[in-house]
């Protein structure tokens, strides 16, 4: 995640790995949030790098090699929940690491500074959509100072389980998990039962009128 590994990792691996499952060891994992959709942003990352054709062979030899590893892996059933979990990690890391690899050193600085002003754009965006929440539920300044220390603290908390080279992918997804589960938790602790509701029925319109010019419309 947030190690420093490269976004390129993750956009290629969004759009080659397609959530390799053992069907008769489905029901043993513990639930997994959401995957990411392959998006937009991601492609129009790869474009501005000018990979050479040499670089596009490479991407698409590595991905190759990676989906056969993973197909192999779903078919062997000879091994633990515990075991397919490790191999399919290290078979993960592995891609990264490889993928990493064909960048040069200004691609890495190039696609490091992308990350950066996306980061950027986005606490940009949360700003804005916070200022937003505070006018339409019309919050007290009590309100709107817990919301803001919660929001800090599940940035820094992610933060932290991002960079725990300690932990697999599969335990800090779990983490994750129960942090958004917590953030959840505080902001019902927050909200009276009448912004909750207002911010339910302003979601469930939201989806219903889909977003404008390809924006979201948030509360």
């Amino acid at each position: 995640m947030k190690k420093t590994i490269l976004a390129i990792s993750f956009c290629l691996l969004i759009a080659t790995v397609n959530a390799q499952e053992i069907p008769e060891r489905k029901a043993d994992r513990p639930a997994m949030m959401h995957k990411k959709k392959h998006h937009r942003g991601g492609m129009d990352q790869l474009k501005n790098l000018n990979l050479t054709e040499e670089q596009k062979a490479k991407f698409k030899a590595s991905n190759e090699k990676f989906r056969n590893q993973m197909a192999e892996l779903k078919k062997n059933d000879n091994i633990t929940v515990r075991e397919w979990k490790a191999k399919s990690e290290s078979i993960r890391n592995a891609h990264k690491e490889e993928l990493k690899n064909i960048l040069t050193a200004d691609q890495k600085a190039q696609m490091k500074k992308m990350k950066e002003e996306g980061k950027a754009k986005q606490e940009d965006l949360q700003k804005r959509m916070a200022d937003r929440m505070k006018t339409n539920l019309n919050l007290t300044p009590e309100q709107s100072a817990k919301l803001d220390a919660s929001r800090n603290e599940m940035r820094a908390e992610m933060t932290r389980i991002r960079d725990n080279k300690s932990l697999t992918e599969q335990q800090k997804k779990e983490q994750m998990m129960q942090l958004h589960k917590k953030q959840k938790e505080n902001l019902q602790s927050i909200l009276t039962a009448e912004q909750l509701e207002k911010m339910k029925e302003a979601r469930k319109n939201h989806g219903q009128r889909g977003p404008r010019d390809g924006k979201k419309k948030e509360i």
